[in-house]
């Protein structure tokens, strides 16, 4: 008679606290949002945001008035902070996509704690995105021509045009993103609808959770409609942050038309991202005390995808220098040399050292597992990143053919004005999203708990069958 030894089952490490029920997760989230006052910290960091904001509309006011010549722009540098803004905005929007859908596709259980922000983060920073070249084409009043509408002029948007390409890339991508958003928190309202004593909050969060009741049926529509969102959303991811490269890659100026920039863009957009909701995770874990839902594996997991998008932009740093010097184009040579060590060279070191370096911390498991060390390396790269593309768009621009024209970007109050104020826009819209929306995805994370599973606690129960069957003689098949 021949026995079999039953496998020992491996369980994975738990996605959250194994303390947590689904009760407790409900109370957990739902916390701020039913608290009678904010936390002084939140109260704190709204009147500096509300004050940023005043910045940003005093000198978006400022701008409309007396013309683009308030900025520092020149006759060489045509595009400065400005353009590096509207790129360094969309690259933060970038990592709410890539968690929310693709992690999703790929069935990436992590994702649950943190997906809410990176999608909350996405819609934010697109807002952000949009506001600079709405600016920048000085009379904002006719911004809609860039649509193709019939207006009094008899003229339709030039379709060759890149920046006309920005149009409908980042609308579709802030639209697809948004009703994906959406679609992922009407659950979640519904939640918030049944527990609020409130009347007009019960009003307001019904209109938003659409009726939902939760029935079986209500479930299939929603899980259908949200793997559909998701199919849709995960090719933006690659081809959003690949238009706005073509702004650069399509023009003949020496170190922008370089066929790498569509894949370079996207893995340093993918960067940016990841590094912006470490940021934000952190400081929200902290002051809401997400520690048993965002637990140190969901921050290692993230930089573990900030080394390798950091080493992927560090591999396209070099490649760039690389064709520069192989094309056999003097003027090529030149601006990937002048970058290096002309006027702009503190820029460009500044982005090597916050872009490649700083990353490579997370080699050590002690580092990436810690979470003061994860919150600086993502200050670190948000920082960098913006070095990027303003080393991108004017060092690229400073010094053209003509040693004559030759010129100095050095930007203005209000081109400081501008760009300080789009972080207030962003986090008064992230600080409301805070105060009343879920931050967490309640039913995401009810999802992974170990109560969801439907054959949960009937481990020992089954693991003494196994020693049951291994003494007759029968095998036992492997779940």
């Amino acid at each position: 008679m021949s026995s079999f030894t039953p496998i020992k089952e491996i369980d994975e490490e738990p996605i959250v606290d194994p303390s947590l029920d689904f009760n407790k997760v409900t109370e957990l989230v739902a916390a701020p949002i039913e608290s009678a006052k904010p936390p002084r910290e939140w109260l704190m960091a709204f009147g500096v945001a509300l004050a940023l904001l005043g910045v940003l509309g005093a000198s978006i006011g400022y701008l409309v008035t007396f013309g683009i010549g308030t900025w520092g722009n020149n006759n060489t540098v045509g595009w400065a902070w400005d353009i590096t803004n509207f790129v360094f905005w969309i690259g933060i929007g970038h990592a709410g996509t890539l968690i929310s859908a693709v992690l999703f596709l790929f069935r990436q259980k992590w994702r649950t704690s943190i997906n809410r922000f990176a999608e909350a983060m996405t819609i934010f920073a697109v807002v952000c995105a949009l506001m600079f070249p709405t600016i920048h084409v000085g009379r904002i009043w006719v911004i809609w021509w860039c649509l193709p509408l019939p207006n009094q002029m008899s003229m339709w948007p030039n379709f060759k045009s890149p920046l006309l390409w920005d149009v409908f890339a980042v609308s579709t991508y802030g639209t697809v993103s948004l009703i994906f958003w959406l679609t992922g928190l009407i659950p979640d309202f519904a939640t918030i609808r049944d527990r609020t004593k409130n009347k007009i909050a019960k009003i307001a969060y019904g209109i938003v959770s659409l009726g939902w009741r939760g029935s079986n049926r209500h479930w299939q529509h929603y899980e259908r409609a949200y793997l559909i969102f998701a199919g849709i959303s995960t090719p933006l991811v690659l081809s959003v942050h690949s238009v706005v490269s073509f702004d650069f890659a399509t023009s003949v100026i020496p170190g922008w038309h370089t066929t790498i920039f569509p894949p370079y863009f996207v893995a340093g957009a993918i960067f940016s991202g990841f590094g912006m909701v470490m940021t934000l995770m952190v400081l929200a874990r902290e002051l809401f005390g997400l520690h048993k839902i965002v637990q140190p594996r969901h921050l290692e997991n993230m930089n573990k995808v900030i080394l390798l998008t950091g080493s992927m932009v560090g591999y396209a740093y070099m490649m760039e220098f690389f064709i520069a010097w192989y094309s056999g184009s003097e003027y090529e040579r030149f601006t990937f040399i002048n970058r290096a060590f002309g006027p702009y060279a503190w820029a460009y070191w500044t982005m090597i050292s916050c872009n490649v370096l700083s990353p490579q911390l997370f080699w050590f498991k002690k580092l990436r597992t810690n979470v003061k060390v994860s919150f600086v390396i993502s200050i670190f790269v948000n920082i960098g990143m913006w070095f990027e593309r303003f080393v991108i768009t004017v060092t690229s621009l400073h010094r053209d053919y003509l040693p004559s024209s030759w010129n100095y970007f050095r930007p203005t109050i209000i081109d400081i004005g501008t760009f300080v104020g789009s972080f207030g826009l962003f986090f008064t819209l992230f600080l409301l999203f805070l105060r009343f929306i879920p931050m967490i995805a309640i039913a995401e994370v009810k999802a992974v708990l170990p109560a969801a599973d439907p054959h949960h606690g009937a481990h020992d129960h089954d693991h003494g069958h196994a020693h049951e069957g291994a003494a007759e003689g029968h095998p036992v098949p492997a779940e």
